[in-house]
């Protein structure tokens, strides 16, 4: 009999267990842990996924809290001289880990050719304490501290060129001056320009931007490769647009030395990511007197949509910063070059930028340059053009500088 005790003691328990897990399992849940039980035509409203091809689902409630605090409309400045150099640390501080400076910049002269009324001059000089490379340099002929421009160029999704879509090749092969010439037809009415500002007496310098030309791949252009670049840049704590903005800089500081150029009067083109750039530079460096941005200016609500090609990744890393967006637009970041002499240019009929949100930004910029008394430093116009940087545009673009420079 003691036997068995023990054995109907672990039946009773076993039975006990069962009953008590029956219990839990009848017994209603809180009102947190409720669930239903619902047929397909009562399902929840909810996205059964988290994308919309490359964009969240939640794109609309992200532009819809995007209120870009540091922007001077929104800022709270009451000085626009604190603001500007409070903007301009934050949009440093987005440009990520740069590079040490080179100091004197060691420039040698590898080619040179004689053009109508200018000089054509290859040359390397130290951008950085990291990098020696290649530029090509217009120089008026005759005596003077010339004005002086920066030409930087388009992305166009051709990386095998880069300077020599602005300046005609100095000593290329013909491989590489059809290349450039063609390349001309396709985006600059036939015009290098570089050139054409260097025969109306500007000292002309252009770089290849890193992945341009002979800034690019040791392997070959590649434009898958543009993404993994960007990212082993961001996991080397810098990024790619700042660096590209770092070395046009350094571009204004290496001409501003110069002696046959006038440091006071150094002004920045370009047209597509050259826009950008232009714009860039002249919100980055003190140096820059004026700019002129083809083709570039947006707002983040217009760019930012599923359809747009700035969501296609890519290419869109050479023109971003992280975190610029938590604090500021882009017409703001170009604002930060106020009360600069600034003209921008943007073509109805470009299908890469909204023309509503080209308005927007018009509309953003021209209330900072009034607000410091200096709208009429500012030119916007709107072409019915395509994407384009069309002769009638260089020569407003020329005039403009003869004004302003």
């Amino acid at each position: 009999m003691r036997a068995l005790l023990p054995l109907t003691l672990t039946i009773l328990l076993w039975w006990l267990g069962i009953v008590s897990l029956q219990s839990q399992k009848n017994a209603p849940l809180n009102q947190s842990q409720q669930t239903l039980l619902v047929g397909e035509s009562d399902l929840p409203d909810y996205e059964p996924y988290g994308l919309i091809n490359t964009m969240p689902t939640f794109l609309q409630e992200i532009r819809h809290d995007l209120d870009f605090p540091m922007a001077w409309r929104n800022s709270g400045y009451k000085d626009f001289g604190r603001w500007r150099k409070a903007a301009r640390n934050r949009l440093f501080d987005c440009m990520g880990q740069l590079p040490p400076e080179s100091g004197n910049f060691d420039y040698l002269i590898l080619e040179r050719e004689q053009r109508d009324g200018y000089q054509a001059l290859k040359i390397v000089f130290d951008i950085s304490a990291y990098c020696r490379i290649p530029a090509y340099l217009l120089v008026p002929d005759g005596q003077g501290r010339f004005p002086a421009l920066v030409a930087l160029h388009d992305h166009g999704a051709r990386f095998s060129i880069g300077k020599e879509k602005m300046i005609r090749p100095v000593q290329a092969d013909s491989v590489r001056m059809k290349e450039a010439e063609d390349w001309t037809v396709s985006c600059y009415d036939g015009v290098f320009t570089g050139d054409f500002f260097a025969r109306n007496g500007y000292v002309v310098l252009s770089i290849d931007a890193i992945f341009w030309g002979e800034r690019g791949r040791r392997e070959g252009a590649s434009y898958e490769a543009q993404q993994a670049f960007a990212s082993n840049l961001f996991q080397l704590g810098m990024n790619w647009c700042g660096l590209i903005t770092y070395d046009d800089m350094q571009s204004v500081e290496f001409l501003s030395r110069l002696p046959f150029v006038d440091a006071r009067r150094i002004g920045v083109y370009g047209h597509s990511m050259g826009g950008h750039r232009a714009w860039m530079l002249a919100a980055a460096s003190e140096k820059v007197r004026a700019g002129a941005a083809i083709c570039w200016m947006n707002t983040t609500e217009y760019l930012m949509t599923a359809t747009n090609n700035q969501n296609k990744g890519g290419s869109a890393y050479s023109m971003l910063l992280p975190d610029i967006r938590r604090y500021l637009d882009y017409p703001d970041v170009a604002s930060i070059a106020c009360p600069k002499p600034m003209y921008f240019i943007n073509g109805r009929q470009d299908k890469l930028f909204p023309v509503e949100g080209v308005e927007d930004a018009y509309k953003i910029m021209r209330q900072v340059w009034d607000s410091q008394d200096a709208g009429w430093k500012l030119k916007t116009e709107l072409w019915d053009s395509p994407h384009f940087f069309n002769r009638e545009m260089q020569q407003q673009v020329l005039d403009f500088f003869n004004r302003q420079l």
